[in-house]
């Protein structure tokens, strides 16, 4: 035991000893040619690491840029409302009958008006300026005093939308039609009711309808409204070609989809809210989203409203399990708000912009329709009850006439 004792101290003194000595070091006589191979080895090794950091800087610059190039929504710095509207043309805003209306609205729950200012025949609705709308000459006075109209609106705490017709324009086939579609025998396509409808792929069309819409936010409207932001559907359209330096391989949503991201980037700039109206049977329809351009989804990434027109009338029978839709107001409106939540829920991503849903409501009677009903205080009250049970806050109703059930509505203050 007690040489086992000292075997272990003599062990642990040796060990000590070590700890406290300095290491060895060896001194080697190297020949000149292992120094030069030394040396050559030193500068591959710092070339190899100088390109791998290259390789990386490259790598680093090449994501840089790809996220540059992937566009975000640019959100206006304004407070968002609640929207309950009614559309009113030109004609009935710059006119005494206004007064009127706003009467009605004050009394009433609408909070908003979409007010016609490039209509359906390409004519801008006030005199506006600009080289480029003065060359093109399609301003009337429809509305004669439009600060004066913005200033009543904005005192009644009335939400002013422009709407702005996109791409359907008569009026430019006799001052821009380079800018509109073209049948494969280079003559200018009409529709069944000879409107000229603008090519989507001709930029420079985008800059005249969006110089529009800038002036409309700079008078004073809070919200840009994009209609006919699409391709003609008319059985016509099959003679219309675009040649393949035109398209650069964008097929009809790519374009529209450009468009309106290129329209919200300059809107935004100008602190105003875009939307834009799309069919209603786009929702969850790959055929019809292909035929007009318009990807339901995608849209929603590059406005701050969708306003889909659902109206019952617009639907054909066996629609959402109905035999006639628009005999059925509350279940047809039920039926697409909640085709549009789930359409909209299966493109949804943390974190990116998706536009709010405010769809447009018929205000009309489609007697045009083998079957149909009256559209009276209690129909269009079914329609508004099944946008909230959608789960949706906001909408507008559309009559072409302007003649509104106005016992439809809640009361002020509701």
């Amino acid at each position: 035991m007690k040489k086992t004792l000292a075997w272990v101290f003599l062990l642990c003194l040796v060990l000590l000893g070590c700890q406290s000595q300095t290491p060895l070091v060896y001194n080697v006589n190297k020949s000149d040619e292992l120094r030069e191979y030394e040396s050559e080895s030193i500068k591959e090794s710092q070339f190899e690491e100088s390109l791998e950091q290259q390789r990386n800087l490259a790598e680093s610059e090449s994501i840089a840029q790809a996220e540059a190039q992937i566009w975000k929504k640019k959100t206006p710095d304004k407070q968002a409302l609640k929207v309950k509207g009614i559309y009113l043309s030109a004609k009935v805003a710059g006119s005494g009958t206004m007064q009127r209306i706003i009467e009605k609205i004050d009394a009433t729950e609408i909070n908003a008006v979409v007010i016609d200012i490039l209509d359906d025949k390409g004519h801008i609705e006030y005199a506006m300026s600009g080289d480029l709308i003065s060359e093109i000459g399609s301003t009337e006075e429809t509305i004669p005093d439009i600060h004066a109209l913005i200033s009543t609106l904005k005192a009644h705490d009335i939400y002013a939308i422009a709407r702005i017709v996109t791409f359907r324009d008569p009026y430019l086939e006799n001052v821009k039609p380079e800018w509109l579609n073209h049948n494969a025998d280079g003559t200018v396509f009409h529709d069944n009711s000879g409107m000229t409808w603008i090519d989507p792929y001709n930029r420079d069309a985008w800059e005249y309808k969006v110089q529009v819409a800038e002036q409309c936010a700079d008078v004073g409207f809070d919200e840009i409204q994009f209609d006919y932001v699409r391709f003609c559907t008319e059985k016509g359209m099959n003679n219309v070609v675009y040649s393949d330096e035109e398209t650069g391989g964008l097929d009809k949503t790519d374009i529209i989809t450009e468009f309106v991201r290129f329209a919200s980037d300059r809107l935004a700039a100008k602190g105003v809210f875009v939307s834009a109206d799309v069919f209603g049977t786009i929702i969850g329809s790959y055929v019809d989203t292909v035929s007009v351009g318009q990807d339901y989804p995608v849209m929603a990434g590059a406005v701050d409203y969708m306003c889909p027109m659902i109206y019952p009338s617009h639907y054909g029978n066996g629609n959402f399990g109905l035999d006639v839709p628009d005999i059925h107001p509350y279940e047809a409106i039920l039926g697409a708000c909640n085709a549009s939540k789930k359409d909209l829920a299966l493109e949804y991503t943390e974190g990116v912009h998706q536009a709010k849903v405010r769809p447009w409501l018929q205000g009309f009677t489609a007697s045009y329709l083998s079957s149909y009903i009256h559209y009276g205080p209690e129909e269009i009250r079914k329609e508004i009850q099944a946008v909230y049970d959608a789960g949706y806050d906001e909408w507008l109703i559309w009559n072409a006439a302007n003649e509104y059930q106005w016992d439809a509505f809640l009361p002020a203050g509701n």
